[in-house]
């Protein structure tokens, strides 16, 4: 499992007083600011967060220690994680999105084919990602139709692509 989980990412600044925009990827948008201080990717810089509203689809945060916009553009991009025991446990079958990463990939009849690299979210649907024995990154939609089993404590998903998806 994922020690730390991607809340959200910095998309630019919000205003002149170091406000920025954060595109959410919790499933409340306000939760992103729930959880304690964040950090970046690298784990260089926490930030405390305090949600100050919404601009369409992201979260407006105020940020300690970012006090103008200069300082809020200069993070555009930024990933913010938390360490993932600050998440509340999920309930029986449900899983957070990070615990797919690793996870090895089985085809239906248990051989396997590859390992979870990613989970996106382009705005059409959920995409699992995974590198095929092959070397080759494959993407298929993370239905379930097409991933019937996710098995966190088996450490597995398998897949069952449409005919000539993975070719």
């Amino acid at each position: 499992m994922a020690e730390r989980v991607c809340l959200g990412a910095i998309t630019g600044a919000h205003g002149v007083r170091g406000q920025v925009k954060v595109k959410p990827f919790t499933e409340n948008p306000d939760d992103v600011g729930s959880y304690g201080p964040v950090t970046d990717e690298a784990g260089t810089r926490s930030f405390t967060i305090q949600v100050m509203g919404r601009a369409k689809d992201q979260v407006v945060v105020r940020l300690e220690g970012v006090g103008d916009r200069n300082a809020a553009e200069a993070l555009r991009g930024t990933r913010l994680y938390v360490s993932r025991d600050m998440l509340p446990e999920t309930e029986d079958g449900a899983f957070y999105h990070a615990d797919l990463i690793g996870l090895r990939v089985e085809d239906t009849a248990g051989g396997t084919i590859g390992e979870v690299t990613a989970r996106f979210d382009f705005g059409a649907g959920d995409l699992v990602e995974f590198r095929g024995r092959d070397g080759k990154s494959h993407m298929l939609p993370f239905t379930e139709e097409i991933v019937p089993v996710v098995d966190l404590p088996g450490g597995r998903i398998v897949i069952d692509p449409p005919e000539g998806s993975l070719d």
